[in-house]
Order: C-alpha cells, then structure tokens, then sequence
C-alpha cells in the first residue's frame, strides 16, 4: 500500500516541482523585464505593482498545483465532486490539516505527501518572492544614490 502511494505521489511531487520551477522562473523573468524597461518611478511602475504580479503569478501556480493533487484524489475514486476534492488537497498542501474529511486507508500516505510538497512549494514562492524583494530595495538604493 505504502509503495502504491509513492508511486503515484511522488510523480506528482516533481510535476508540481516542474510546474512551480517554470512558474516562477516566468515570474522573476517578468518583474526583471518591468523593472528594467518600464521608465515610470512611481510606487506602482517599478517596484510594489510588478512584486503583486509575482506575487499573484507565484500563488497561482500553487492553486493549479492544489487543483493537480485534488484532480487526482478525484481520479482515483477518493472523491465525488471535484470541489471536496480541491478543498481537501488546499487543506493537505498547506498543512493546515483540519481532518474533517479523511482519504481512505489505500490512499491515506497520499495526505502527508501533498503536504510535504505544499511545504517545499510555499518554500520556492517565498524564496522567489524574497528574492524579487531584495532586487527591488537594491533598485531603490540605486535610485536614490543617483539623487543625491
């Protein structure tokens, strides 16, 4: 049971990795293009409005990978509807861990997997986010050491 169950997580563990890798790589990508070639210095065009999009683009590949997990919950028979499904793998990928609803023993290990997969996911989007961050005081050092 325990090696059906990483059979079929941890494929799932490296397309979520895949997934959020190529999103975030899209995002970083993204705010280095608007930093660089949008010439407005107010507070939206080059610094807090690009770091939302980030933000925004990075959270929404974390639902896409949450609605991935819950697709396959519903897949293998563990669900009825795809909204259990979904609300579920959200509880299961960010550890909240509520237990109102609860996997069958075949697929219970699945619950600890996602999780540990939410954790290093939410690890990436935060990462990424801080580095956007850190770009973006560095930009504004910059700036005013060019003012003055």
């Amino acid at each position: 049971m325990i090696l059906m169950n990483l059979l079929v997580g941890l494929p799932t563990m490296l397309i979520c990795l895949s997934l959020q890798a190529t999103v975030t790589f899209w995002a970083v990508r993204f705010y280095i293009n608007q930093v660089h070639s949008n010439t407005n210095p107010g507070w939206l065009g080059r610094g807090v409005g690009p770091l939302l999009v980030v933000m925004v683009l990075l959270m929404l590949g974390n639902f896409i990978q949450i609605t991935l997990w819950g697709t396959l919950f519903l897949t293998l028979g563990e669900f009825t509807q795809l909204y259990d499904a979904i609300y579920h793998s959200g509880v299961n990928f960010t550890s909240l861990g509520y237990g109102d609803i609860v996997m069958s023993h075949h697929w219970k290990m699945l619950g600890p997997l996602e999780a540990a997969n939410g954790v290093l996911m939410f690890g990436m989007t935060g990462a990424a986010l801080m580095a956007v961050l850190q770009a973006l005081i560095k930009a504004q050092i910059r700036d005013k050491l060019k003012l003055d």
